[in-house]
């Protein structure tokens, strides 16, 4: 049984190999175009794996992050409380790490700039995502290009045949022709489904800063709470 098993396996590593020669043939004569979409799908694929990795950092935050925060701010101890946010390499903690050395100011000051810290932590996440989005609507317009100048080959070529036009001039032509529009229909539909993938994550991000941001706003509230009902 094992000696089939090993033969089946020596029986199949010539056709890989032809299969993977045959697609590497294949993407050849694309021409220079797939050259293009190569580099489109290795920066593509860069993208989103940095964009990943960054947001998948994001979203990690102890849940009992702002208790502490809570416990430290109500005890006085301000210094503990940074050292706390300085700890989390998050945007939600250098929001709040912002809120926190603002403390002593107005509210309005401190919320202000607790919000526009979080507007330069979502363009932080965001960038690179518009050169994702360029990539997934042009790459297979840039496929499609291919398609239209081999055609253009084709029938050129089929012109200077004259009457000895062969059936096979015009085949060889569009099968040419068609690879640089499957090339760009792949790298376009990767591209694309990174992006709103990214984007979507991206989106619960934003709402846990919001979230947050709250949360703290309502935690510098609270001793002005005790006080008046002490009154």
């Amino acid at each position: 049984m094992l000696v089939n098993f090993l033969q089946t396996g020596i029986e199949a590593l010539p056709q890989q190999q032809e299969m993977s020669e045959s697609l590497i043939s294949m993407a050849a004569k694309g021409g220079w175009l797939m050259i293009v979409l190569l580099l489109l799908s290795f920066c593509a694929i860069y993208i989103f794996g940095k964009k990943w990795w960054m947001i998948r950092k994001a979203t990690k935050v102890d849940k009992n992050f702002m208790k502490d925060i809570r416990d430290y701010i109500h005890e006085g101890k301000v210094k503990s409380a940074i050292t706390l946010c300085e700890r989390f390499d998050t945007p939600v903690a250098r929001l709040v790490q912002k809120g926190i050395e603002r403390i002593g100011r107005p509210l309005e000051d401190i919320q202000t700039a607790v919000e526009n810290t979080g507007n330069v932590e979502v363009a932080r996440l965001e960038k690179g995502l518009p050169l994702l989005a360029t990539i997934a609507g042009g790459a297979p317009m840039i496929g499609f290009l291919g398609t239209v100048i081999g055609m253009v080959q084709a029938f050129f070529s089929m012109s200077k045949a004259g009457n000895n036009i062969d059936i096979t001039l015009l085949s060889n032509g569009i099968y040419t022709a068609m690879i640089t529009t499957v090339g760009g229909l792949i790298v376009g539909i990767i591209a694309y489904f990174g992006y709103n993938y990214l984007t979507s994550r991206i989106s619960d991000v934003v709402f846990q800063m919001e979230r947050t941001t709250i949360d703290f706003m309502d935690l510098l509230h609270e001793p002005d709470q005790i006080a008046s009902q002490e009154e």
